[in-house]
């Protein structure tokens, strides 16, 4: 699988961006009406929203919030009919390389509940899994340096 992770830059691909992460992390949890693709947060200092790109398909979406040595994977979303494929663990891989390039020594995940195992797979541990059922649980990892 050649697959890369890179900045959105033209409208269509800020389109692909939004569109991914609308679709699995809104729409196909009941909460599509509150996605907001103009939320401040896409654009501020040390946030850095990216596209999983498979040739010239979008696949996937995750924006990495780096703060200080920490950074924070945000909307971490493979579009559905792909899912099961590699690209989400491809598109962890890439933003660890990422946040690596980027001075990070840990990086910190907030995970839908149904996504603990495949982060558990991808090599992150489980901070706090006292939050109520549907919620999300803090996932950690550390970079090797």
């Amino acid at each position: 699988m050649e697959v890369e992770l890179r900045a959105p830059g033209a409208a269509t691909e800020w389109s692909a961006y939004h569109a991914i992460r609308r679709r699995v992390l809104f729409e196909l949890r009941g909460r599509g009406w509150t996605y907001n693709a103009d939320h401040p947060d896409e654009h501020r200092p040390n946030h850095y929203p990216f596209v999983l790109w498979d040739g010239s398909v979008a696949v996937g979406a995750i924006r990495v919030d780096v703060h200080d040595d920490v950074a924070v994977f945000r909307r971490v979303a493979v579009r559905d009919d792909v899912q099961r494929r590699g690209y989400g663990r491809r598109m962890l891989e890439l933003a660890a390389q990422f946040a690596e390039q980027h001075a990070c020594t840990r990086i910190d995940s907030h995970v839908d509940g149904d996504a603990v195992g495949f982060y558990r797979r991808c090599g992150f541990e489980l901070v706090d899994d006292t939050s109520e059922r549907g919620a999300t649980v803090l996932m950690t990892k550390s970079i090797r340096r």
